[in-house]
């Protein structure tokens, strides 16, 4: 199963790839898709891509609905879900 997981870009890295986090974890990803992101700013995160940018509120209501479905977000963003264990 891939989700698709807001996270908050913590660093702009060399081309167009930056670093995001969710709940103590980190991943690299790429900013291709999205004009203008910045530090700070919350990116829809799907296969290693940020897909686009969604404010702090909209962020914090997608994660809830996610953990409401019982999926821990920030395993999902690792590349696991809780049932299927780590991504094939």
């Amino acid at each position: 199963m891939c989700l698709a997981i807001p996270a908050r870009i913590v660093e702009l890295l060399a081309g167009d790839q930056c670093r995001v986090e969710l709940g103590g974890v980190r991943k690299e990803i790429s900013l291709a898709l999205v004009d203008g992101a910045a530090v700070g700013d919350y990116v829809i995160v799907h296969v290693g891509y940020a897909l686009t940018r969604l404010d702090p509120e909209e962020a914090a209501q997608t994660l809830a609905l996610i953990a409401d479905a019982g999926i821990d977000p920030a395993r999902a963003l690792g590349g696991e879900h809780p049932a299927l264990g780590a991504a094939r």
